[in-house]
């Protein structure tokens, strides 16, 4: 068994042949381009047990070597996935069920009947490797590049494959973002946790490519830069899942949600005072606002324009053929893995980072409860969009945290929000201003709410 750690990075024919090109790889290319065909039949039951374990089971033909590989259920964040990868050469290509057993096998497949086993899709590419080494610091890295160029084959359907793998061979796992981020400066690569597999299974059964990633696990003894840090690294990968299959089939609420998770890591990171001074956050939030300011207003503009919507796939196509997606995932994964935001603060802010998030997040509630000054919108309710920043900085937490906090009918102060964020949102009319007020006074007269103030 070895332990399996890469990033993929989602490419064009174009960008394909400028890494092979690039002036980073080429000075630390150590073996140069190895050109293979490689051809890939996975196997699943009917039922697609092993897909539902997060197993992958597969025979590849790599000239004339045969090999049988089982990768089993792992991490994957934002594009950097760990897992778990037992290899076996074989004299033939055909299954050795015999060596689905032991250690490798997970144990919720355990009462599996193997013989049920079927191929299910092929992926099938050529690869061009090369061995990147350098020193960083005192430690030598080195890492196997792979182009692939190829197709994932289901029946009559196919998707291409056009991407760069970069897969840790020795090292720290920095050193894998640190080189992709340095090649992503002038190129467009997209960090995509989809695996090949992943991309067989999803044109097997379009319903297959789960969006939703496992809640991180917080809790009020959680201190606040361990929940931060989970949130982030929550945030950013569900925003490359909802890029990646936007880009795959265009369907309109994906892009909403893409940039509902993007404006909630803006919210986040200014969320955190002194526990994140600002200039530790200064690249991070202007390549978030710009981002924002490009997508924000097409995503408000299609709620109600259907020609806004039908132009959006290919405007966001663009987007990805510009290295700025691509860049600031990158860029904001080394951020989080550095812990960045705690590099240079002063002792004060130390403390709140070590603080449990019991303590510290009723205590930030409270005080932009109190900044917002609600009673005053109910007046004013043509100047509520002012306050979009602070009402999204108390919404993040309470949509991602707020099971911490002892204070009744949390859930319905979150939907009362929701509703105020919105209408923030929405151009000004005689309507709209009058449902400012009556929503003010709703999330004004919540008991959360009225215990908020008092913190």
């Amino acid at each position: 068994m070895q332990k399996e750690t890469e990033i993929k990075l989602r490419v064009s024919r174009e960008t394909l042949a400028a890494l092979r090109e690039h002036p980073l790889l080429k000075k630390r290319n150590k073996s140069g381009w190895e050109r293979r065909e490689l051809m890939n039949q996975y196997f699943d039951t009917p039922e697609r047990d092993l897909a539902q374990a997060k197993v992958a089971l597969r025979l590849r033909k790599d000239g004339d070597e045969v090999i049988q590989t089982l990768k089993t259920r792992g991490q994957s964040v934002a594009g950097l996935s760990v897992r778990n990868e037992y290899d076996w050469n074989l004299p033939k290509a055909k299954l050795d069920l015999k060596k689905l057993d032991g250690e490798c096998w997970p144990e919720e497949l355990a009462e599996l009947d193997k013989k049920t086993l079927k191929p299910i899709f092929t992926t099938d590419f050529v690869r061009e490797r090369a061995e990147i080494a350098w020193g960083r610091g005192k430690t030598k890295v080195v890492i196997e590049a792979a182009l692939d160029l190829g197709h994932v084959v289901v029946g009559k359907q196919k998707e291409e494959i056009c991407e760069l793998e970069l897969e840790l061979r020795e090292g720290e796992p920095a050193a894998l973002l640190e080189l992709a981020a340095e090649l992503a400066e002038k190129l467009a690569l997209m960090p995509c946790d989809i695996s090949k597999a992943e991309r067989g299974y999803r044109l097997y059964d379009a319903h297959s490519y789960s969006l939703s990633l496992p809640a991180p696990q917080i809790t009020a003894e959680t201190p606040l830069d361990d929940a931060f840090a989970a949130l982030c690294w929550h945030l950013l990968g569900s925003s490359q899942r909802l890029a990646e299959q936007y880009r795959f089939n265009g369907h309109w609420r994906l892009l909403q949600d893409w940039v509902e998770s993007l404006a909630e890591l803006r919210a986040l990171i200014s969320s955190l005072g002194q526990a994140a001074p600002r200039q530790s956050t200064h690249d991070l939030r202007i390549a978030l606002d710009a981002l924002l300011e490009d997508w924000r207003p097409l995503v408000q503009a299609g709620l109600d324009d259907e020609d806004v919507r039908k132009a959006a796939p290919e405007q966001f196509l663009e987007e990805l053929e510009d290295p700025r997606w691509g860049l600031f995932s990158l860029s904001t994964s080394r951020w989080l893995l550095a812990h960045t935001w705690a590099a240079d603060r002063n002792t004060r802010g130390n403390r709140q980072g070590a603080a449990q998030l019991g303590s510290w997040l009723p205590r930030l509630l409270g005080e932009e409860a109190n900044s917002l000054q609600l009673q005053r919108y109910q007046q004013q309710p043509e100047d509520l969009a002012e306050q979009l920043p602070r009402i999204e900085r108390i919404q993040v937490w309470l949509h991602h945290a707020r099971s911490v906090l002892e204070i009744p009918e949390m859930d319905r102060l979150y939907g009362e929000l929701n509703k105020l964020a919105q209408l923030a949102n929405e151009s000004i009319t005689d309507e709209v201003l009058d449902a400012r007020k009556q929503q003010a006074i709703a999330v004004y007269q919540t008991r959360a709410w009225k215990m908020l103030l008092r913190l």
